[in-house]
């Protein structure tokens, strides 16, 4: 009994580790990030670490391409930092932006496969992003809060490692006055596959 147990087993393990002919892999993956933005340069001088998160789908077909085009938008939200309302005359300023990226990721060949799999990724994206500045000013300096929208063209570029499912991606985006970095972890599931 113990037997057929081991050889059932041995069958199923050979089966399932054999890899896939991914010569000619086409798919469309869905994929969820979350994770902190760390304004710099200017953007520091009046922001704080912010937060963000975003949605994305990403498609290939390695037999014509031999990278992932993707599309994603996401929402970010910075607020302001303590130290910039003690030097001005702030008292709330607040920025939540919504980016659009579209762009190409490359997976290069994995450093680990035996106890688990890890792939180095690199990542180059057009970006656009919309704006909406919240200014508060203290009482008693006679000026008007307001709201500012305004939109920005951008690039962003990243490097990471994947773990097939679970992704970690750092990323620098660079928009005129609004640089930052952003640190990812990814969830990628896969909505269509075909070998």
């Amino acid at each position: 009994m113990k037997k057929t147990f081991l050889l059932i087993f041995l069958f199923i393990a050979v089966t399932f580790a054999s890899e896939p002919p991914a010569e000619k892999a086409r798919g469309v993956f869905l994929a969820i990030g979350v994770g902190p933005r760390l304004p710099i340069d200017f953007f520091a001088n009046s922001s704080d670490l912010g937060y963000g998160f975003d949605i994305e789908i990403s498609y290939t077909d390695n037999e014509y391409l031999p990278f992932f085009i993707f599309g994603k938008v996401g929402y970010e939200q910075y607020p302001g930092s303590q130290d910039y309302y003690r030097r001005t005359q702030y008292s709330n300023l607040s920025t939540t932006a919504i980016p659009i990226n579209m762009g190409i990721r490359y997976y290069f060949p994995p450093l680990l496969e035996n106890i688990v799999l890890l792939i180095p990724i690199a990542e180059v994206s057009a970006a656009y992003s919309y704006y909406v500045k919240l200014h508060e000013f203290k009482a008693g300096t006679g000026r008007s809060n307001f709201t500012e929208d305004n939109s920005k063209i951008g690039v962003s570029g990243g490097l990471g490692i994947s773990m097939f499912m679970l992704e970690i991606i750092a990323t620098y985006n660079y928009f005129r006055t609004n640089q930052f970095v952003a640190i990812d972890l990814k969830v990628r599931l896969p909505l269509y596959i075909n070998f």
